[in-house]
């Protein structure tokens, strides 16, 4: 079975505003720093009329989204299925994807806006979203795209998608169509909220999926255990490959048999938005084309240093130029 797309993500399509913030800007916002809340567009308006003497910088992303630009970018072929609303801000999401050479498969429907998430990073380079999915929200099973499924090589699914019942139908079926034609499966746990809130159906998931992705707190909250190693081990019990990111101590790693622990590099973090989306896209790449997981591992690590180090969710580099770098060639060997 012929297989033309390495990566198929499965996710919400959001305009990222990102606005940096004091602590204080925080209070009766109704989120807890750090973590994700969903709030309706009304509310979402109104909050950003309270920062609009504050500069912004906008660009297409979503969770999952970030993770596929970044596969791509670094050369992978990838494809993207969301929902859009016939809007401008759709526009410049699929304008976007257009010029990154990514297959985007998303209908533009007129009952609701673009998907839009307001990132406010506070001094500790912290990042607090308030997100209204808008047409996201109305994503189900009629928008699965079981021939994208098909040509991949590997189907990435973000846990943000199981917060509404016919995204998670959608997602369900999406992972049937993924076992039917041999198309590997990669979960990530998204957000502690997630955790908690639709515990059932991402268990779900994560037991039918190839690789998880999750950090620290998440495999903690998810495992119902009291440290990363016992979270990490019990995690290893019910998927076969699992990425466990350890903020600014590094990572672990399980492939098949093998347990690694991929080092830290060394950042000045600014801005974490997109750090766990990075690392993915980037480990995505390196397992894909390299098929080594301490190689996929370094080059993820040292990514997401990148990331931190810099705002927004994109790399201010070429990224070419990043895998060729003499700091991970030392490290890694060649990529591909």
């Amino acid at each position: 079975m012929k297989k033309d797309l390495q990566l198929c993500g499965l996710g919400n399509a959001l305009v990222d505003i990102q606005i940096q913030v004091h602590d204080d800007d925080l209070d009766g916002l109704g989120a807890n720093k750090g973590e994700m809340a969903l709030v309706e567009s009304a509310r979402q308006t109104e909050i950003l009329q309270r920062f609009s003497f504050q500069s912004s910088h906008k660009c297409s992303g979503g969770s999952a989204a970030n993770t596929i630009i970044a596969f791509s970018e670094f050369g992978g072929k990838a494809a993207y299925k969301t929902l859009l609303g016939n809007d401008n801000y759709g526009e410049f999401y699929s304008r976007e994807f257009k010029d990154l050479g990514i297959v985007l498969k998303a209908d533009k429907i007129d009952t609701s806006p673009t998907g839009t998430c307001l990132i406010l990073i506070t001094p500790d380079a912290e990042r607090t979203m308030l997100t209204s999915l808008g047409a996201s929200a109305e994503f189900g099973i009629d928008d699965i795209d079981e021939e994208i499924i098909r040509r991949s090589e590997w189907l990435y699914i973000e846990g943000y998608k199981f917060s509404g019942r016919a995204s998670t139908e959608a997602v369900i079926a999406a992972i049937g169509y993924a076992k039917k034609y041999g198309t590997k499966i990669a979960v990530t746990f998204s957000d502690i909220f997630i955790i908690e809130a639709f515990r059932d159906n991402l268990s779900r998931a994560a037991a039918g999926a190839d690789l998880i992705f999750c950090n620290a707190g998440e495999a903690i909250a998810f495992t119902n255990t009291q440290s990363v190693d016992a979270a990490f081990s019990k995690l290893g019990e019910i998927c076969p490959n699992v990425v466990v990111t350890l903020g600014n101590k590094g990572s672990k790693v399980k492939w098949g048999d093998e347990i690694l622990f991929i080092p830290p590099y060394p950042a000045k973090a600014i801005d974490t938005t997109g750090a766990g989306d990075m690392f993915a896209g980037a480990f995505l790449y390196g397992i894909i084309s390299a098929g080594s997981p301490l190689k996929a591992g370094h080059l993820a690590s040292y990514s997401s240093s990148r990331i931190v180090s810099q705002m927004g969710a994109r790399l201010n580099t070429d990224y070419a130029k990043l895998i060729s770098s003499e700091l991970i060639s030392k490290v890694m060997g060649s990529i591909v």
